[in-house]
């Protein structure tokens, strides 16, 4: 049982990945709170658009130690993710600082209800990868 560059590529995997499941979680519930009218979509969109930079930062940060480390097949399974990322990023409203959400445009019907099935569709992805970095931590530490 060695430590090598992959299993440590893998634990910092795992440890960003809980808390990319956080901020889907926490991405999940802001949406419905918007939905039941719990909150306003100023104070939503607020708390959102400062999470936006460092949820995509701590993905490509972590893909870019499994690029580092020779873990392509860990890295093609993110790919699709990275580059939804930046052409999101590329498509965002027009605001003044950083974010994705629009507060004026925010609770329409079609993009919230967009909004929500993104987040569930991330939490499944992060959830799905949190697993498979584990298995692939396990296998490296095993592996000589």
């Amino acid at each position: 049982m060695s430590f090598t560059f992959s299993a440590f590529t893998y634990i910092v995997a795992m440890i960003s990945d809980a808390f990319l499941i956080f901020f889907s979680i926490f991405h999940i519930i802001a949406f419905d709170e918007l939905k039941t009218d719990s909150k306003n979509p100023i104070d939503q969109c607020n708390s959102l658009n400062p999470l936006v930079i460092p949820e995509y930062m701590l993905h490509f940060f972590f893909n870019l130690l499994f690029l580092f480390g020779g873990q392509f097949i860990s890295l093609a399974i993110n790919i699709p993710l990275m580059a939804y990322h930046i052409k999101k990023y590329q498509n965002r409203p027009v605001m003044s600082g950083f974010g994705l959400y629009d507060p004026t445009s925010i609770m329409n019907a079609d993009k919230l209800y967009k909004y929500q099935r993104e987040g569930w569709i991330k939490l499944a992805f992060y959830l799905f990868s949190f697993f498979y970095y584990l298995y692939g931590m396990i296998r490296a530490l095993i592996t000589v």
